[in-house]
């Protein structure tokens, strides 16, 4: 029998600056090489099923970093986005992207940018690819509510569903399977609503270093696990 593979699988990248640490390079270093594995470990997600991937690319904490590294970074997502040639391999195979976060306290440049590929790549279907760029999941669920109260819906309307419709993953399943890289076993502010069900895979990996061998072994363990949402232990 086949095993289950997740559906949506939700990434912590963590662990760049460590690594970096850890072979004598620079923090910016470890930027660079975290973001050439990204591009790996999506196409390892394609070729294993996977049809959403959701990954923490700068969190709305890292503002807090030195400005010299939240320039690097910003500069570092301009660069791959505007990448002609990876953006047309993504669009060929099929792929969605969608931003999520809050663009407003992103460079205008980088806004132009990533409006300009979530507009050319919106039409596919194959596999959707939500990089969550000054992102948390708390604000996540206060603009979702802010949503609805400008919308003056009645208490009593107000659901789950509701919520989730509001939320900035609107319309794409929750994640099965959450992977933290780096060695740490929190969320840390990463789809606190989405991931109430999720599965979760820690790794001691640091992400610039988290192979496809590794992605397997995550894939491994959660097609061996009994996932009851909160039902019945024996069923």
């Amino acid at each position: 029998m086949e095993k289950k593979h997740p559906f949506h699988v939700a990434i912590v990248t963590d662990g760049n600056r460590r690594w970096a640490r850890k072979q004598g390079l620079s923090s910016l270093e470890g930027h660079l090489a975290g973001y050439k594995n990204f591009k790996r470990i999506l196409k390892h997600c394609q070729k294993r099923g996977v049809k959403v991937l959701t990954a923490f690319g700068f969190s709305s904490e890292n503002w807090r970093r030195s400005n010299e590294e939240v320039d690097y970074l910003m500069k570092l997502l301009e660069r791959g986005l505007s990448n002609e040639a990876d953006i047309k391999e993504i669009n060929d195979a099929g792929v969605r992207i969608r931003i999520i976060g809050q663009k407003e306290r992103l460079p205008e440049s980088l806004q132009k940018v990533m409006q300009k590929v979530e507009n050319l790549t919106k039409n596919n279907k194959k596999f959707v690819m939500n990089l969550a760029v000054s992102y948390g999941g708390r604000w996540d669920i206060q603009q979702a509510v802010q949503q609805i109260i400008k919308k003056k819906i009645p208490a009593e309307k107000v659901t789950e569903e509701l919520i989730g419709y509001f939320l900035s993953t609107a319309g794409l399943p929750e994640p099965d399977l959450v992977i933290r890289a780096g060695g740490e076993r929190r969320l840390s502010n990463f789809l606190l609503w989405q991931t109430a069900y999720s599965e979760l895979y820690f790794t001691e990996k640091f992400w610039p270093e988290l192979s496809e061998k590794e992605l397997d072994i995550a894939f491994d363990d959660f097609a061996e696990r009994n996932r009851r949402f909160g039902g019945d232990v024996n069923k």
